[in-house]
């Protein structure tokens, strides 16, 4: 019975959903274990089964199940693995009708060239502000319409931090991003000699974990949509 009710749980009502993670705890099941069964968040679960108690034989059953095995480091990430493998896939499926679009192949070319590659950021530098601009289109019209950015300015000593972050603020039309402490490259440092008035500025998107995934997905899909992985 308790079966039939977990593998229709998406058809419950809230209530006796309620009842199946109860019931499932009460059989001496982890959360994490009741998590891989039926669809909730650990906080909710933890709501629906606080008044349930476990006995203390139930208890040393969980941490037995959950001890490490000497040698082998316990996977704690593997929900995530999948996650991203699931992310992946999807984004792969839509390659095929971007290709066709002029503004997602000059942004991800963009990108694949000038933006960072460090897992789980995605920022892009340049002193160009007309380049930031297709960028910013780009993190808006493809990855998440309603992205967060932040900015930290690359200044040379003796510019004006105040009007240079103005300057970019109004160019890039982030007029809500957040600036960190501006980096200043000291005098003496470096080989160029015209110094930028308003520096090179670094737009970096927040909360970039899933995003990052799928550009990287796109751009190894990209070079084999047009065999850049083959050699001439």
């Amino acid at each position: 019975m308790l079966l039939e009710r977990v593998g229709t749980y998406q058809s419950l009502s809230r209530w006796e959903r309620s009842e199946v993670g109860r019931d499932l705890r009460r059989l001496g099941l982890s959360y994490g274990e009741i998590m891989d069964l039926i669809e909730v968040k650990k906080s909710t679960l933890a709501t629906w089964c606080r008044d349930v108690g476990l006995s203390p034989e139930q208890i040393a059953a969980i941490k037995e199940r959950r001890a490490q095995i000497p040698g082998i480091p316990r996977d704690t990430n593997w929900r995530r693995r999948a996650e991203i493998r699931e992310l992946r896939e999807v984004t792969r499926s839509l390659v095929p009708e971007l290709a066709d679009d002029p503004l997602w192949i000059a942004g991800l070319v963009m990108y694949w060239a000038e933006g960072a590659k460090t897992r789980n950021q995605v920022s892009m530098a340049n002193a160009d502000p007309r380049a930031l601009r297709l960028f910013i289109l780009w993190i808006q019209t493809y990855l998440s319409p309603g992205a967060r950015f932040s900015i930290q300015l690359h200044l040379h000593e003796g510019n004006d931090d105040r009007a240079a972050k103005e300057y970019w603020r109004s160019e890039t039309g982030l007029l809500e991003a957040n600036f960190h402490k501006t980096f200043i490259k000291p005098q003496g440092t470096g080989h160029r000699k015209n110094h930028l008035e308003h520096g090179i500025c670094p737009v970096k998107v927040r909360k970039a974990a899933d995003p990052w995934n799928i550009i990287m997905e796109w751009v190894d899909c990209l070079a084999v949509h047009f065999d850049l992985d083959i050699a001439a």
